[in-house]
Parts: C-alpha cells; structure tokens; sequence
C-alpha cells in the first residue's frame, strides 16, 4: 500500500511537468498565431483549454484522495499541497495563453500587431515559452537554483512590457486607440503568464525546503481577459 501511495504521489509531479509543457507549446503556437494572423493555429491552441482542464481536475481527485486517505504529513502532505498550488498556476497559464489565441482569432484576417511592435512581442512570447521550459525543469528536477533563478530572468518580461508602454504612450505613435488597447492587454497576458512560471518555481522551493517564499496573490484574470 506504502508503495502504490508514493507511486501516485510522484505522478503528481509528473502531471505537473506534463502540464508545463502543454502550457509552453500554447504560448509558442499563440504567439505564432497572433503574429501570423493564423486563424487554424489559434483555434488549436484554444482548443487545448479543455485539457488543460481535464488535467487539472485529474490532478486535484488524485490529491484529495491521497490527503482523504492516506493522511500524508511532512514531506508528504507539502508534496500533496504543493501539486494542488502548481496545477493551478499551470492552469491558469494555459488560460493566458488562450486569451493570446483569441485576440488572433477575433481581429482575423487582420494583424492585431504593428509592424513597429513585431519585435517585443515576439522577445515577450520567446521569453514566456522559455519560462515556461524553465519551470518545467524545475519540477521536474526540484532544481533550487534554477528555481531561485527564475525570479531573476522574469524581470526581462517586466522590462519589455515597461518599453511597450513607453513605446505606445511616445507623441509617434500613430496606430490608433484601438490597436493599443489590444497591445496593452496582451502585455498583461503575457506579463502573467511569466509571474504564475515563477509562482510554480516558488511551489517547489516550498516543497523541497518548507520555506514559504511566497505565491502567486494577483487578482484572477478573468476580471480583465475578453472572452470572444
């Protein structure tokens, strides 16, 4: 019994890597879409909201069964605690990335990105995929420094959101209100989506140490994400 019970509890870390993964390929495709107008592609990667649900709530039963019946404590139960906190950060990154996808899909045929912006947004997609991979690492090898690193290599997301701003609020930008709005959401997408990268970092440093550096505490995003 010993045996099927820490079995089922290193699924769960795998579960989590898996999710990772799904996570980094939506916003790399989303990204593509976004800039490519490519409405196949972004209908793909909105279609995978469902399961990225479906893991999650898998992996919720999985943890409630194991805190129901197996009573963990140390290790164990932040184990258990730790893989509910980080499916739900994965969950909620694949969400931002579908918002990516739908902006594509709701301008097409049209770009929803000036060709003067192009290039930060497509640093901003590199580097949410490439937090995303990180993330996943650090699950998957409960890597500390790479986990403590990652706070670090989340500023670059902050600094190029900064210079998106700046970029659209300078007295030449000449691309309209509309535009801007929908750049200024996306920033915010993509901005999220590094922080819930690092939030999952956090959930391992947790687990391995018991050393609560602290979650993700922002407001939910479906206050503020367009669901057509």
């Amino acid at each position: 019994m010993r045996q099927a019970y820490q079995v089922r509890l290193a699924d769960l870390g795998d579960h989590g890597y898996l999710m990772c993964q799904l996570t980094s390929t939506a916003l790399r495709d989303a990204t593509k879409a976004l800039l490519n107008a490519d409405l196949a592609l972004a209908e793909q990667v909105i279609a995978s909201d469902v399961r990225l649900d479906s893991m999650r709530a898998n992996a919720e039963q999985v943890a409630f069964e194991l805190l129901a019946l197996e009573a963990p404590v140390a290790t164990d139960l932040r184990a258990v605690v730790s893989a509910m906190w980080i499916v739900a950060d994965l969950q909620r990154m694949g969400a931002l990335a579908i918002h990516v996808a739908k902006a594509a899909r709701r301008r097409h045929p049209a770009h929803v990105i000036p060709v003067g912006v192009r290039p930060i947004i497509e640093r901003m997609g590199r580097v949410g995929v490439h937090l995303a991979d990180q993330a996943g690492l650090v699950l998957r090898e409960r890597n500390l420094e790479l986990a403590r690193r990652l706070e670090v290599e989340d500023d670059l997301m902050d600094d190029l959101q900064r210079e998106l701003f700046t970029l659209m609020l300078a007295p030449e930008w000449d691309n309209g209100v509309g535009p801007a709005v929908d750049i200024a959401l996306l920033s915010r997408f993509y901005e999220r989506f590094a922080d819930h990268a690092v939030a999952v970092a956090r959930r391992v440093v947790f687990l391995v140490t018991g050393e609560n550096v602290g979650g993700d505490t922002t407001p939910a995003e479906g206050n503020y994400a367009p669901e057509s």
